[in-house]
C-alpha cells in the first residue's frame, strides 16, 4: 500500500498522512512515513518528542551519507548508480506509534531539474521504497508531486489531496490534481479537512464536483487536535477525537480499495 498526501500549507495533511500511518502499522503492516516537507514535523505526529524530532538529521542534510553514495572524487561529478536499500536500514527512526520514519529534507522535483548529489540520493531512495518494497509506504509531500516524479508515480497507489473550506485552498487541490494526472498516477482523492459545519461540507463538495474531483471523505474539525498539539502530545494516541476516527476510517477505505490484506 503506498500512499502519497499532499495540499496547500496550512491544511492539515501531516496529521492524515501521520494517522494513515499508524492505521496501516496497527493492521499489521509494516511501514514507512517519509517526511518529504521543506518544514518537517511528521515525526512529532508520530509520537517523537520536540527534543527526539530535533535530532533527526534529514537525508539531503547528511554530507557524509550523501557523498558515500555519489562521490567519485572528482568535483562535480558523482555517480548516478548506487543502491540505497541500507538507508532505510540504518537511517529510518523508530516511532512510538509502530512506524519508521525517514526525514527527506528539502528536495527539488523528482522528474527534472536539480541534479546535485542530495537529490540524486532521495530520487532513488524513493523509487526504491515506492517500486522495490513491500513496505506499506505514505509520504507527506508538500503542494504538488514533482518530488515524486514521472517514473515513480505510477507505482503510487493512491495519491490524497488535502483541502479545507478555503478557495486558494480548493484551487491548489486542482492545480496538484492535474499534475497528478498528467505524471500517471490513478487513485486520486479529495479530503476536506477541518470542516466545520455543513456549509464549509457543501462549499467543498460544490468545488469537487464541479471540478472532477473524487471526494474520499470529510475529516471534522476537532479541538482535541488543538488541545495535543499546545500540550505537545500525538492527537492519535487519543482515539476518543473524531478526526482521529475519521482518518482511521479513510485508512480501512484506502486498504479496501486496493485489497491489501
Amino acid at each position: 500500500m503506498k500512499v502519497a498526501v499532499s495540499g496547500k500549507g496550512g491544511v492539515g495533511k501531516t496529521l492524515i498522512a501521520g494517522g494513515l500511518a499508524r492505521g496501516f502499522a496497527a493492521r499489521g503492516l509494516k511501514t514507512i512515513a517519509i517526511d518529504a516537507d521543506s518544514s518537517p514535523n511528521l515525526a512529532m505526529t508520530l509520537g517523537l518528542s520536540a527534543e527526539e524530532a530535533r535530532k533527526i538529521l534529514p537525508i539531503t542534510e547528511n554530507k557524509e551519507l550523501v557523498d558515500s553514495k555519489t562521490s567519485t572524487g572528482y568535483s562535480g561529478v558523482y555517480r548516478l548508480s548506487f543502491t540505497v536499500d541500507d538507508i532505510v536500514k540504518q537511517y529510518s527512526v523508530a516511532t512510538p506509534l509502530g512506524v519508521n520514519l525517514i526525514v527527506m529534507g528539502t528536495v527539488h522535483s523528482m522528474g527534472a531539474g536539480c541534479m546535485c548529489a542530495p537529490n540524486a540520493v532521495v530520487r532513488a531512495l524513493l523509487r526504491h521504497l515506492v517500486v522495490d518494497t513491500n513496505e506499506a509506504f505514505v509520504m507527506d509531500l508538500e503542494a504538488g508531486v514533482e518530488h515524486i516524479g514521472r517514473g515513480t508515480a505510477q507505482h503510487v497507489d493512491a495519491l490524497l489531496i488535502v483541502a479545507d473550506s478555503n478557495l486558494k485552498s480548493l484551487e491548489i487541490a486542482k492545480h496538484i490534481h492535474d499534475m497528478a494526472t498528467t505524471a500517471g498516477m490513478k487513485q486520486l482523492y479529495l479530503v476536506g479537512n477541518r470542516v466545520m459545519n455543513n456549509t464549509q461540507k457543501e462549499a467543498i463538495q460544490s468545488f469537487a464536483d464541479k471540478n472532477g474531483l473524487e471526494l474520499l471523505a470529510f475529516v471534522p474539525f476537532d479541538q482535541g487536535v488543538i488541545d495535543a498539539d499546545m500540550r505537545g502530545e500525538t492527537p492519535l494516541l487519543n482515539k476518543e477525537i473524531t478526526a482521529v476516527q475519521t482518518i482511521d476510517n479513510i485508512c480501512e477505505s484506502l486498504i479496501k480499495k486496493n485489497k491489501v490484506s
